[in-house]
């Protein structure tokens, strides 16, 4: 039977059983490219340890059908593969780690990966046809092998900046020259690559404003999602009586996103409105910092706000169904975190503590959202209390269908195969979704 599918390589360093939201665009693109005719090989590193464990979207990908090759890496990521899961440092810890790997490690810590992934790739280069090679970052190591494959192969190459490389708001240069390397490494990669995607606006901006070889129509964004299929569990039962507002924050605290904030705005409505300690609870769930903790123990929140740690992606799914308000977090406008996009497909009201920019607009778009800024204990407090005020009377709002349908992984997947498909050598308007195809 001649195979109807034409092939990609992906190469990502982050996947699962590896858990955390960057490996979550990556796992749904490969799940979906074969309803869109694309067969995909996933080049990822030989299991680990790491911050978070995650065996079933591991199972999920391996349901799908999807072929895993894994090789070894020579990183400090190495050294706990049989500890399985590390615990998240506290904040002072992660900065000194991101600051000695940034000092002598460039792009990052996973170069060690590079030539393994790249002498791993060479040989399933020849022992199958790929037409397109799928290279994501971070870690930009990524790219770097995409870049050496695309030049010992000559097969088109697709980068995806999930996050900007010299923007990075967490990325240390020591020195200017540190930050001249690294663009130089990123005007090869860029010079390499036949298309360039993004998941931000902002970060297309940065990217044709750095590099002036690079036009705007270079650069295509195409931004994170949800998965439609993960929003069909059961949520949590509510048992409270009476029934608090459940207000849900999913993801890891790191630099300026943490909960400060809105822990010291619960604590002031609970001592001016004395009627409400009990009333609004909320939950955090993703890896806990011991920082965290002794705050809300400090404020006297114990008895309102849960830590559920990391959990499997869809119990963190079935938190977010059985919650009222959502709670999202970011200190800065070139990251949209794939959280938001579950929100969004949840169709939950959203309390946005952010800066100005892309993400905030977007956010306000959902019309079902109140915007604060980040440092701000007063806005959180009234918006807490209007939530609160509309939890009462049955009329929180729901973010339309209309604008959650927008970022359906599904639909985000026929787009990247359209994407894929231009540099193929046929009439793209040719392109057809094939739907689920049985070998």
């Amino acid at each position: 039977m001649k195979d109807e599918f034409r092939r990609v390589l992906i190469i990502a360093y982050y996947f699962p059983p590896m858990g955390l939201s960057g490996v979550q665009r990556t796992v749904k693109f490969a799940k979906y490219l074969p309803q869109y005719g694309w067969k995909p090989t996933v080049l990822t590193v030989s299991p680990r340890g790491y911050y978070a464990i995650d065996e079933s979207l591991l199972k999920e990908i391996e349901d799908a059908g999807v072929e895993i090759v894994r090789t070894n890496s020579l990183d400090v990521n190495q050294l706990f593969s049989k500890k399985g899961v590390i615990k998240m440092p506290s904040e002072w810890i992660r900065k000194i780690l991101q600051f000695v790997g940034d000092t002598f490690l460039i792009p990052d810590s996973k170069i060690g990966w590079k030539s393994k992934a790249v002498k791993k790739a060479k040989e399933l280069v020849e022992q199958k046809h790929f037409d397109l090679i799928f290279a994501t970052a971070p870690p930009q190591t990524d790219f770097l092998i995409g870049v050496s494959l695309k030049k010992a192969t000559e097969i088109p190459l697709v980068v995806d900046y999930r996050d900007s490389w010299l923007q990075y708001p967490y990325k240390y240069f020591p020195t200017p020259l540190h930050r001249y390397l690294h663009y130089r490494l990123e005007k090869k990669v860029l010079k390499a690559a036949d298309k360039v995607l993004v998941t931000h606006r902002r970060v297309k901006e940065n990217l044709v404003k750095q590099h002036r070889a690079m036009q705007y129509h270079d650069v295509a964004i195409l931004s994170q999602g949800y998965d439609p299929v993960d929003l069909e569990v059961k949520p949590r039962e509510r048992l409270q009586m009476p029934l608090r507002l459940r207000i849900c924050h999913t993801g890891t605290f790191y630099g300026g996103r943490n909960p400060s904030t809105f822990l010291r705005a619960l604590k002031n409505i609970f001592e001016s409105h004395t009627h409400l300690r009990g009333r609004i609870e909320l939950n955090l769930v993703g890896n806990v910092r011991r920082e965290d903790q002794r705050l809300v123990k400090n404020l006297g929140l114990q008895n309102d706000v849960i830590f559920h740690g990391y959990l499997e992606h869809q119990e963190s799914v079935s938190q977010i169904l059985s919650s009222d308000v959502l709670w999202f977090v970011l200190d800065n406008d070139y990251q949209t975190p794939g959280k938001l996009y579950e929100y969004f497909g949840a169709r939950k009201p959203i309390l946005a503590s952010t800066v100005d920019g892309y993400t905030k607009q977007l956010i306000l778009e959902s019309e079902a959202a109140l915007c604060v800024p980040i440092h701000d204990v007063k806005a959180h407090e009234q918006a807490l209390l209007s939530y609160f005020d509309q939890f009462e009377h049955k009329t929180l709002k729901k973010i339309p269908e209309v604008f959650s349908s927008k970022f359906n992984r599904v639909a985000l997947t026929g787009e990247l195969a359209k994407h894929f498909e231009s540099l193929m050598n046929y009439d793209v308007n040719a392109f057809v979704k094939l739907g689920t195809v049985k070998e």
